[in-house]
């Protein structure tokens, strides 16, 4: 990948694409093509390969994905699987046909087993079952990141694929009942303190623990893997580090401003008990993760008050 090299970046208007185009305008990457859902249904064949064709790119970066909570996984698990792994199928045939060299698949940390050994490693992938809250996303998530690995082996081309812990930043979805941990609970102690609740209830235990990782590491670790010449064709990206969900709720209530007291309904699951990646790979090819998290917590919580004043929150 050279400074002219047209990159196709799937997913830009999403917390992570966009993040990646940031990344890479900042690195003199400027020759990016995108598209909104709006202009490009990528579940659909004829449309993908019809845009592929129009604009060949050099190399892709696949952050489209239709992406969820525990709620919504749980939820729409036929929305889940049938519009990700379209995603998938889609794009990477579609990208072989029109020569695409270099094809980088973000998966997720959910495709490895509920109950593998911690941190997670890559070789964990299909030992045993899957958490079955997000069973359904998990599933299209390894036939993208395996459908990669048979394109490379099959035709020698540099498909491989990212696996990022979980998330959190700007163009977050802060819906109420479908967003990611993180960003429901800076909307919920928002909302709390707006309103001076005594207390704000949480799901589960609170013990689980969970590794959060700031878009704009991923983004930069999304540009320093297209340029390993033979990278691995699966790799973790990740902070190593890791906080119970008492504690990310605690760091949160603490940079809204919320006093009350948080409470836990026991009635709801805890999902996965431990989701820890191992990044050993990665950091051998010499990348590590700059943002902590509670100074991400904090440069976030101000973009979500912008947004909220503006009415450009996105909550859906």
């Amino acid at each position: 990948m050279n400074p002219s090299s047209k990159i196709y970046v799937a997913g830009h208007n999403g917390m992570v694409g966009s993040a990646v185009v940031r990344r890479l305008h900042s690195l003199g990457f400027t020759n990016t093509v995108t598209a909104s859902s709006s202009e490009l249904d990528l579940t659909r064949q004829q449309a993908v390969e019809d845009f592929f064709q129009a604009h060949q790119p050099d190399v892709v970066v696949m952050a489209a994905a239709k992406v969820g909570g525990i709620h919504a996984n749980n939820t729409y698990p036929a929305d889940f699987g049938y519009q990700n792994l379209a995603i998938a199928s889609n794009t990477i045939h579609a990208a072989y046909q029109t020569g695409v060299s270099r094809f980088l698949f973000l998966g997720s940390s959910c495709i490895y087993p509920k109950l593998a050994p911690q941190p997670l490693r890559e070789d964990a992938l299909l030992t045993s079952q899957l958490e079955p809250t997000n069973e359904a996303y998990a599933i299209a998530k390894i036939a993208g990141l395996k459908l990669c690995e048979y394109y490379r082996k099959q035709y020698g081309v540099t498909y491989h694929s990212l696996m990022p812990t979980n998330l959190y930043g700007p163009g977050d979805n802060y819906h109420p009942d479908n967003s990611h941990l993180l960003p429901a609970l800076i909307r919920r102690f928002h909302e709390a303190k707006e309103a001076d609740l005594p207390e704000v209830t949480m799901w589960g235990t609170g013990t689980p623990l969970r590794e959060l990782m700031h878009a704009d590491d991923l983004a930069d670790a999304v540009v320093f893997a297209l340029q390993i010449q033979d990278p691995p064709s699966i790799l973790n990206a990740g902070t190593g580090v890791e906080h119970s969900i008492k504690q990310i709720a605690e760091l949160v209530a603490k940079t809204v401003g919320y006093t009350g007291k948080i409470v836990n309904d026991l009635s709801k699951p805890d999902g996965t008990p431990r989701k820890l990646m191992d990044v050993s790979r990665l950091r051998q090819h010499g990348w590590t993760a700059q943002i902590p998290l509670e100074e991400g917590i904090e440069k976030t919580y101000p973009i979500f008050l912008e947004q909220l004043k503006q009415g450009t929150l996105r909550a859906k």
